[in-house]
């Protein structure tokens, strides 16, 4: 376990500040640059759903940007993962800050949360280890982890050499047709009937498309009229299937990398607050939906992009906020339980992994709180939420704001699981089951979205 030592420690020195990250060679006007870097895990490494690595469909990436203002430097980056939890996301999040020159509190980490990718959690990991189960199927090998992230760092550390002046700021949404629909299908006797990503059931897919935001939001950073990168925001699971060893980035990287070859400009993917919403209706999981669905989702950014409009950028400036989510322990999610669940051989392995491991991992971080952050640019606003958050917090971080640009990106640290509404959980259906916090966690993460906007609200937040 040496390994898993030297990596607590490095992040602590990262996290408490004893290691130094004063950026050098600032600039006065903003400077950005963008990254890239290969995060596939090699072949015969585990994936979601305990599925493992045979072929390299499509390199999963990580791509980001480094931001540079009044002697600060900012980072968002997107991984082609599936989820990033506890303290493996506190340790990227550290490594990334420090190759970036800055701390971690202004690094954004999200994942694209694809389910042909990785879940990365080595406080689970240990977990596992420490109860004498195997978790070789479960997670990649630790040096695997390290090794990637050591690459991310030296990605990100190059490009801080590639800082170049931009002053312009460009904003576009366009509707996305056909791609994204609601989970929580209601049958005739009102009961919630789940919509998964992939569905062949003619009667779900017939059900309305339900509540969804049917807008993609495209932020673009340009030298003038010139753009340099493109930053795209939708809300919707991202996979058309999966659990056929395939690493892969799915529809997703599809349309993000033609976007990226036609356009010559830099493109990168976030997905938005889609907890609850899939491609469900629209995908059988079959080769001709997986080219339609991605088509679409072209289209889509296509068309935000040729909407863009450029303005002067303003001050730049970064906001943060702790929040503490109080932890579930009703029946089946109480420590004692999660301990069982991954001691249990007759459990499936995610359910040994997710269910207990990462679950328990969260519990015994209890003291720690979640930091979630945001980017203001004038009117335009990013918000970064950890989780899988319902599209009812996107809907109402846009509504605090109705004048401004508001785009939202989920899938943080993955620990809490499924962040739902409190009706939501008084509603039942699929998300509720995979949420590992409690009902009344509605009300404290709006109150911490409209705290990231600047918001003082008297709106209900239930």
């Amino acid at each position: 376990m040496r390994w898993f030592a030297r990596l607590a420690f490095a992040s602590a020195l990262l996290v408490l500040g004893f290691v130094s990250t004063a950026p050098a060679g600032l600039s006065e006007g903003p400077r950005i640059a963008t990254f890239r870097c290969d995060i596939t895990p090699p072949v015969g490494q585990p994936l979601f759903s305990s599925d493992t690595v045979r072929t390299i469909e499509q390199p999963l990436l990580a791509k980001g940007i480094v931001l540079e203002s009044q002697s600060q430097r900012y980072v968002l980056c997107a991984l082609d993962w599936c989820e990033l939890c506890n303290g493996s996301y506190d340790s990227m999040r550290a490594k990334i800050a420090e190759a970036a020159g800055t701390v971690p509190a202004h690094v954004a980490l999200q994942c694209v949360h694809l389910h042909t990718a990785p879940i990365i959690d080595l406080d689970a990991y240990s977990l596992l280890v420490e109860q004498g189960v195997r978790p070789d199927g479960m997670h990649v090998a630790p040096p695997v982890f390290l090794s990637i992230q050591q690459r991310l760092a030296d990605a990100v550390r190059v490009s801080v050499g590639r800082l170049i002046a931009f002053d312009q700021i460009g904003t576009g949404q366009a509707k996305v047709d056909r791609v994204a629909s609601t989970r929580r299908c209601r049958d005739a006797s009102g009961k919630i009937q789940p919509r998964f990503s992939s569905t062949r059931d003619p009667v779900l897919r017939a059900m309305p498309e339900g509540l969804i935001d049917p807008h993609l939001k495209t932020i673009t950073f340009a030298q003038g009229q010139r753009p340099i990168v493109r930053l795209h925001y939708y809300a919707t699971h991202p996979q058309t299937r999966y659990g056929d060893g395939r690493a892969s980035s799915d529809m997703v990287g599809d349309a993000r990398e033609r976007l990226e070859r036609e356009e010559g400009v830099f493109q990168i993917y976030f997905t938005g607050c889609s907890g609850d919403i899939t491609a469900g209706k629209y995908n059988d999981a079959s080769d001709k939906c997986r080219a339609e669905l991605a088509g679409r989702l072209f289209d889509g950014m296509k068309a935000a992009a040729a909407a863009t409009k450029l303005v002067p950028v303003e001050t730049i400036r970064w906001h943060t906020e702790p929040l503490m989510f109080p932890r579930r322990n009703d029946a089946g999610f109480s420590s004692d339980e999660c301990l069982a669940r991954l001691n249990n051989r007759r459990e499936s392995p995610v359910a040994r992994f997710y269910g207990g491991a990462v679950r328990l991992a969260f519990h015994q971080r209890s003291a720690k709180p979640i930091e979630l952050s945001s980017l203001e640019i004038g009117p335009v606003h990013i918000v970064h939420l950890p989780g899988e958050p319902m599209v009812a917090y996107q809907l109402f971080a846009q509504s605090l704001c109705p004048k401004d640009f508001v785009a939202v990106a989920g899938c943080g640290d993955g620990s809490p699981g499924y962040l739902c509404t409190q009706k939501a959980f008084a509603e039942g259906g699929y998300e509720p089951t995979a949420s590992n916090v409690k009902p009344e966690s509605e009300a404290l993460l709006k109150k911490a979205i409209a705290d990231l906007l600047g918001v003082t609200t008297t709106q209900n937040t239930q």
